[in-house]
C-alpha cells in the first residue's frame, strides 16, 4: 500500500507478463497516474487503470494466481525433485475424487448381482478390476479435457489446477487426455463385453460434448444439459451397464432387473443431478464472466444451493422409505438409521455455507462428492440388496 500526497504524478512500468512459463519483457511501457487533490490508496488506482491492467500478468498475488515457482532462485532441477513435482501435478490433473467416487460406486454396483457369498471368489474381483481400470481411464480423460477447454476460465475459478497454474503445458494435457481416451477404450474393445464397451462409449460422449467448444455442444454452458449428463453417466451408465456386465458376462447369469437395482438406479439419478446443479455454485464468477449460463448465473446461487440440497434430502427419504418396506427386520434398520443420518449430516452442513464465500461453497460440494455421494452409493447397493438376497439365500438353506 503506497500514500502519495496529494496533487503528485507518479510514473509506474507495467509489470511484466509471462506467457507459456516465459517473462514477456516486449510489453514494458511507462503510464503516469496524476493523484487527485486528497491523498489515496494507490493500490486502488491501480486496479482501475485499465492500460496498466491490459498487461498485468495472469499470475500477480493481488488476483490470487500464485507466480510460477521455475523464476524462483531456489527452484530445484534436480531429477528427482522434478519428476515428484510432474507426478504430483498428474495426480492434480486428474481430480482425485472424481476417481475415487468411480471406483467406490462401480465396485458397489457389481456387487448387486452377488445372490450368496460363495460368488466372492479371487476370479470376481479381478473381472470387477479390469473394468474399474478403463473407467478411470476414461475418468482422466473427462477431466483432462475439460481442464483444457475451461483454461482460461480456471484461472479464475481453479488456479491452482496444474493447466491453469502452468504446472503443466497445453500439450501434456493433450497428451494424457489422447493416452487415457485410447486406452480406456481399447481395453473396453478387449474385454468383449458390448454393455461394458458401451458404457466407456457413453462416457466418451458425454464427456466430449459437456466440454468440447462444438456447435450443439459444449453442454456445460447450458443450464440443464450440463447436471443431466452427470445424471445419465452416475444414474444410468454405472448403474445399469456395470450391472449387467458383471450380471451376464462375468457370472455368466441372465440379466434380471431386480427392485434393488431400479432404487439404485432411481437413487442415483436425482442424487447426480442435484450434484451437477450444486458443481456449478462455486465457479460463478468465471463463469459469468465468461458466458457460462449455469443455472447458478442466471437464477442466482442461492436458489440453485437449496434447490441441490433439497433433491438430495428427498433422495434420501425415498431412502428410508425403501428400507422401511423391506421384509428383513437388519435391513430395515441399517438403511433407516444410516440414510437418516446421512441426511441430518446434510442438512446441518448446508445451514453452515456462506454462500459469499467461494471457499465454503467449494468445501461443500466436496464434501457432497465424497462423503455423501460416494458412500452412499456403496451403502445404498451393499445393504438394500446384498444384505437381503444373503439373508434369503440363508432362510432358504435352513428349510
Amino acid at each position: 500500500m503506497v500514500l502519495l500526497s496529494k496533487g503528485c504524478t507518479k510514473t509506474l512500468p507495467s509489470p511484466l507478463s509471462q506467457i507459456h512459463g516465459v517473462l514477456n519483457t516486449t510489453l514494458r511501457k511507462k503510464y503516469s497516474i496524476k493523484c487527485p487533490r486528497n491523498s489515496f490508496n494507490l493500490t486502488n488506482k491501480i486496479r482501475s487503470c485499465k492500460q496498466f491492467n491490459k498487461y498485468r500478468c495472469l499470475s500477480t498475488l493481488q488476483d490470487g494466481y500464485k507466480p510460477n515457482p521455475r523464476h524462483d532462485n531456489n527452484y530445484s532441477t534436480s531429477f528427482q525433485d522434478v519428476f515428484f513435482r510432474n507426478l504430483n501435478a498428474l495426480y492434480c490433473l486428474t481430480r482425485p475424487y472424481t476417481w475415487i467416487g468411480t471406483i467406490i460406486a462401480i465396485t458397489s454396483v457389481s456387487f448387486l448381482p452377488i445372490q450368496n457369498l460363495a460368488v466372492l471368489t479371487p476370479t470376481l474381483f479381478v473381472e470387477i478390476l479390469k473394468a474399474l481400470v478403463p473407467a478411470v481411464l476414461m475418468n482422466v480423460y473427462v477431466v483432462a479435457l475439460n481442464q483444457l477447454s475451461d483454461l482460461e476460465i480456471d484461472k479464475i475459478n481453479k488456479p491452482d489446477l496444474p493447466l491453469a497454474s502452468g504446472d503443466f503445458s497445453t500439450g501434456t494435457g493433450v497428451a494424457v487426455y489422447l493416452v487415457s481416451s485410447f486406452t480406456s477404450l481399447a481395453m473396453g474393445v478387449m474385454s468383449r463385453s458390448p454393455p461394458l464397451l458401451l458404457a466407456l462409449i457413453i462416457w466418451f460422449l458425454l464427456g466430449t460434448a459437456y466440454s468440447i467448444q462444438l456447435p450443439f455442444l459444449r453442454w456445460k454452458g447450458h443450464p440443464f444439459l450440463a447436471p443431466t449428463s452427470m445424471m445419465i453417466l452416475m444414474g444410468l451408465v454405472y448403474q445399469l451397464l456395470f450391472y449387467i456386465h458383471i450380471q451376464k458376462y462375468v457370472l455368466a447369469r441372465p440379466v434380471i432387473i431386480t427392485k434393488p437395482l431400479v432404487f439404485a438406479t432411481t437413487f442415483m439419478s436425482v442424487f447426480s443431478f442435484a450434484n451437477g446443479l450444486l458443481k456449478d455454485v462455486p465457479d460463478v464468477d468465471g463463469d459469468r464472466e465468461f458466458g457460462i449460463q449455469t443455472l447458478s448465473v442466471i437464477i442466482g446461487k442461492e436458489k440453485v444451493f437449496w434447490l441441490g440440497v433439497y433433491m438430495m434430502l428427498t433422495a434420501y427419504g425415498a431412502a428410508i422409505l425403501v428400507g422401511a418396506s423391506s421384509s428383513f427386520l437388519l435391513s430395515k434398520l441399517v438403511t433407516i438409521i444410516s440414510h437418516s443420518i446421512l441426511a441430518f449430516i446434510l442438512w446441518l452442513r448446508a445451514q453452515t455455507v456462506d454462500l459469499s464465500n467461494k471457499a465454503s461453497t467449494l468445501s461443500f460440494y466436496m464434501f457432497i462428492w465424497k462423503a455423501s455421494d460416494c458412500y452412499t452409493t456403496l451403502n445404498t447397493s451393499l445393504f438394500i440388496l446384498y444384505v437381503e438376497k444373503v439373508m434369503k439365500d440363508s432362510n432358504t438353506c435352513d428349510r
